[in-house]
């Protein structure tokens, strides 16, 4: 389904050319400090780091401490969003996690943020399970909250602890995740120039089984059996995915271009989710976008999920790469297999 920024829903773009008035007032970012470099994983798989960088692009990736978990390090991103907006978490009104990874199962992961930022009184808190796609569905659903007139000021959050759900011994899986958080402080924008003109969100539930984690939940619960049969790790279909993942970002970035007007020259930035470079630069050769508009850290943080897209956007902003006026393309697709496309203009 298309997303239209007058609320409308539909197969057409009549009305994609308005805005949502969103402005982006601070973002924040935290990565945990120990480094898993690719010798790690040559030490007991039958793998080399030539073998994964000419594959995936990753270099190195992070891993949370032991006493470090998805809520921890998203409260961390937020206190640094917060300090580049200017605000206190007295401002918040509304805090929408984006995670796969959350805490436990229950209460929501932006609970328990609400509760280390101390300072967010009566703030609505909840997660949204958007995998991959999931700081553009939060986005999505923060901007909804706010344009309404519902809340003010939303923190918006992506954080993933992926570590914690990988087979050490599937070479397939084990080296291409990396823990990571990311934050984002949205509320309404006066400037009619500013704010969200497209978004896209999609879902192919037939391929549900291509990226998931089969035990844990009401549908099989924790056993002895699901433990010995390490069906609480992550399990991936990569070719499949990978064919899907290629095919649907180029759909999504042809639909947004022709939605908007826009052409790529008129990106500042294109901040793809960091599943693949190679993935990444198919895309890019495609859309003829040079080096330096295409946002990548893949190398570096390996695929960090529903935070890698907030990573990529807040060191950008913070180097000055990004400012008021720019227009940037966010496209991601994850586990669901869900996708989703959204162009904003800062």
């Amino acid at each position: 389904m298309r997303v239209l920024a007058n609320g409308e829903t539909g197969n057409d773009f009549d009305f994609m050319g308005k805005l949502l008035p969103i402005r982006l007032c601070g973002t924040g970012s935290y990565v945990p400090t120990e480094v898993v470099t690719n010798d790690h994983f040559c030490g007991y798989l039958d793998t080399s780091d030539e073998w994964i960088v000419t594959r995936t692009g990753i270099r190195e990736r992070h891993k949370a401490a032991p006493k470090e978990s998805t809520s921890t390090m998203a409260a961390e991103a937020a206190r640094r969003a917060l300090e580049d907006a200017g605000m206190t978490p007295d401002d918040i009104d509304v805090i929408v996690c984006a995670t796969a990874t959350g805490d436990c199962p229950f209460p929501a992961t932006a609970a328990f943020v609400s509760e280390q930022l101390g300072g967010t009184g009566n703030a609505a808190a909840f997660d949204i399970n958007g995998a991959c796609a999931g700081f553009i569905y939060a986005t999505t659903v923060a901007a909804g909250l706010l344009t309404s007139g519902v809340h003010k000021t939303a923190l918006v959050i992506g954080s993933e602890t992926l570590s914690r759900y990988l087979n050490p011994e599937d070479r397939g899986t084990a080296i291409l995740l990396g823990d990571a958080a990311g934050a984002a402080i949205l509320t309404r924008s006066l400037n009619p120039e500013q704010g969200i003109l497209h978004v896209e969100l999609g879902c192919d539930g037939t391929k549900s089984q291509h990226i998931w984690v089969p035990a844990g939940g009401s549908r099989l619960p924790a056993s002895t059996m699901t433990v010995n049969e390490r069906l609480h790790f992550m399990h991936m279909k990569g070719r499949d995915v990978y064919k899907f993942a290629v095919l649907k970002m180029e759909e999504l970035i042809d639909r947004a271009m022709e939605a908007t007007g826009l052409t790529p020259a008129d990106l500042k930035m294109f901040l793809p989710h960091q599943s693949n470079l190679r993935i990444i630069e198919s895309v890019r050769d495609r859309m003829g976008l040079p080096v330096e508009k295409v946002a990548i850290n893949i190398n570096r943080f390996g695929n960090t999920s529903a935070a890698s897209i907030l990573l990529a956007l807040d060191e950008h902003r913070r180097n000055g790469t990004l400012g008021p006026g720019d227009h940037i393309l966010m496209v991601a697709v994850g586990a669901g297999l869900v996708w989703g496309s959204m162009i904003m203009r800062l």
